[in-house]
């Protein structure tokens, strides 16, 4: 069932959505060439909990660590290890935080160091692929909105959208309804009413669409062709003529 917040619900999912937004921007300060992804997780870790909230992606169905890090064709869930950033990495960094029961998620993709124009066009335009999304959010907008928004973006910018994994519903749980594909026709899906909270975020490559897990482990989704990605997520509000950044500064 989809809900829609109350005022409370909607003030515990804004202080949710500011230490998200805090933490990624200490992440930021310690993103260099040499740090490793597990000492990023804990830092990660202390700065939420130090803000009385919970990094609710640890123990997550059994996800060990409290931040995904993924590295290059490593669209999403990487797992933070004994690996050091180098340069001409691309880094996807994803959480969720929890205060007083209600949850917010947000993902940023970085570059390290130096790369290829290519390189850099993929994760500014998926950046940008999201805010083309989000234009479309208003009350009475459709669901397919938002996602031919993001496909059509993405396409124009020769990039191809991972269609096995999509936004989603959020609020007093990571997940709920409904689904937001980042794919597929416009005017279709259900209706967005204000007062709706969505996680949307759109995961693009310079390959092909297709992924798969890696061998190692069951959390790590990795392009098939092993071409590099970017991820970009903000946790918004459905407002009446528009949206409300829950994530944002």
């Amino acid at each position: 069932m989809i809900s829609i917040k109350s005022e409370r619900e909607i003030a515990l999912m804004k202080e949710a959505g500011h230490i998200n937004y805090l933490t990624h921007e200490e992440l930021k300060k310690h993103l260099k060439v040499g740090v490793r992804l597990d000492a990023l997780d804990k830092i990660a870790h202390d700065f939420i909990l130090s803000h009385d909230a919970y990094p609710s992606c640890l123990g997550y169905e059994g996800y060990p660590k409290s931040i995904c890090i993924s590295l290059n064709d490593e669209v999403v869930h990487g797992i933070p290890d004994a690996r050091k950033l180098r340069n001409g990495d691309i880094v996807s960094i994803d959480f969720t935080v929890r205060y007083k029961g209600y949850e917010s998620d947000a993902a940023r993709t970085y570059i390290i160091g130096k790369v290829s124009k290519e390189i850099e066009d993929l994760v500014l335009n998926t950046r940008l692929a999201l805010n083309a999304g989000l234009s479309k959010v208003k009350s009475g907008a459709k669901i397919g909105d938002v996602s031919h928004a993001i496909e059509v973006f993405a396409h124009e910018h020769g990039l191809s959208v991972v269609e096995d994994l999509v936004g989603h519903g959020i609020g007093s749980e990571m997940h709920e309804e409904p689904d937001v594909p980042n794919y597929g026709p416009e005017h279709t899906g259900i209706t967005l009413k204000k007062g709706m909270t969505l996680a949307i975020e759109p995961m693009l490559t310079l390959g092909d669409k297709e992924v798969c897990l890696t061998d190692k482990d069951d959390w790590v989704i990795v392009t098939e062709d092993g071409s590099p990605s970017a991820h970009f997520e903000h946790t918004i509000l459905v407002t009446e003529d528009g949206y409300e950044l829950l994530t944002g500064e």
